[in-house]
């Protein structure tokens, strides 16, 4: 009994003892944690690159997709069947109107020059002997010697060597052509292709195919199409330009200038007209083709190749243009951030208009003189203070670097626009 006594005092003074000296201890690990945190310093804004909004008249231009044709692209074919004895042509290279370019073995159409000679030979006697014949009858029959019959028939017998006549005439003209085809020359002056055919081989006949073409290539056409809503642009354009020259004077007249830019993002010199166009708007594709005529007399543009034809179709006054990358698109509405002269940020609806290389003209939601964030947009939320830098912003892209003939690459920018 006492030692169960002692043994509940023993417990109750350890647990009294354990709170009591805990109870210091906690307070004094608070203290000392609270005394071991710093302030944190204060946060820089957020320094993003800021593009002054671009003012000025802004020509408006559009770009089609066409296709470089032969001003003239002339097959070249057989007329008459036979085997091929020769090509006269250095394939890929300019040949002159008249220039020889196949020949066909001629052996049986010579054949037949003489066969056709032959047969005019023969009628020429046989209208000989009609004709005698006739002259004999004539006076005859004029004193009754002759009966009219007679003199009927030979007159018939006459006008039927005549006719022969000119048939084998006819027909040795035919043998003659026929041999002429067998000689082949150049209708354009032009560039020849690489031959389809070799010596030795069969050709013509029905169906066959073209030998060879003959490209005329200065100048150089260009075949592009366009939708409706550039068409009546380009038409509008065209009337009011060629409404002006008129009023100037007929010497005066303008036409629709295009540019040609190659493959390589090179502009071609010279600009082009054009020349011809469909008909219609093709109802299956909504499209409208056209064809455009430019100088090519280095030869640098040949059939075949891909190009875009830019036309200016309107010249916008005091056009606001900013970086394309400068705007955020959402479910097809654009915005932008405005910067303040104090660095704050404010996100804003606009309207976008065309778009010129890399920048973009705004119609709606942009003042002149105004600033807009140029990268880090995803960064910003509206109300936002940034510290703004001022970069230029170049609005063409920068030519692809290509090597020298000692190894080295250059780069070379383009210009402005």
């Amino acid at each position: 009994m006492l030692q169960m006594l002692f043994s509940r005092c023993s417990y109750r003074w350890a647990s009294t003892f354990r709170a009591d000296a805990f109870i210091p201890l906690f307070l004094i690990l608070v203290f000392l944690g609270a005394c071991s945190k710093q302030t944190p310093p204060a946060r820089l804004p957020l320094e993003l690159p800021v593009v002054n909004v671009i003012q000025r008249d802004q020509a408006i231009k559009i770009e089609m997709v066409g296709q470089t044709l032969g001003s003239s692209d002339i097959p070249i074919r057989a007329r008459v069947d036979g085997f091929l004895e020769s090509i006269a042509f250095h394939e890929g290279g300019n040949v002159k109107k008249g220039d020889l370019l196949y020949s066909i073995d001629d052996v049986p159409f010579q054949a037949g020059v003489i066969e056709a000679q032959g047969y005019l030979a023969e009628a020429l006697t046989t209208l000989a002997n009609a004709k005698s014949n006739l002259d004999r009858i004539r006076p005859l029959a004029e004193i009754n010697a002759m009966s009219q019959m007679e003199l009927d028939s030979a007159e018939a017998m006459h006008k039927a060597a005549m006719g022969a006549v000119q048939a084998a005439n006819a027909q040795l003209d035919q043998a003659k052509i026929q041999l002429g085809y067998c000689r082949i020359y150049s209708p354009i002056d032009g560039l020849i292709g690489i031959s389809r055919v070799e010596v030795g081989e069969y050709v013509g006949g029905p169906g066959s195919e073209a030998l060879n073409f003959v490209s005329q290539v200065d100048p150089i056409r260009v075949r592009f199409s366009i939708d409706e809503q550039s068409y009546l642009r380009i038409a509008r354009h065209a009337i009011a330009m060629r409404a002006n020259g008129k009023r100037e004077g007929s010497h005066n007249r303008k036409d629709l200038e295009l540019a040609l830019i190659l493959s390589d993002g090179s502009v071609f010199d010279g600009s082009g007209h054009i020349v011809t166009t469909n008909a219609a708007i093709d109802p299956k594709t909504g499209t409208f083709t056209l064809e455009a005529d430019f100088p090519n007399p280095d030869g640098l543009v040949i059939a075949g190749q891909y190009a875009r034809i830019r036309a200016n179709t309107a010249v916008r006054k005091d056009a606001l243009l900013v970086p394309q990358r400068s705007l955020v698109e959402q479910q097809g509405l654009f915005s932008l951030f405005v910067v303040d002269a104090g660095g704050k940020v404010e996100r804003r609806n606009v309207s976008v208009g065309a778009k010129i290389n890399r920048l973009q003209i705004i119609t709606e939601g942009l003042q002149p003189g105004e600033r807009v964030v140029l990268e880090g947009v995803q960064k910003l939320k509206n109300g936002m203070t940034i510290q703004p830098t001022v970069t230029d912003f170049e609005e063409r892209a920068a030519a692809p670097s290509r090597k020298t003939a000692n190894g080295n690459s250059s780069n070379s920018k383009a210009p402005k626009a």
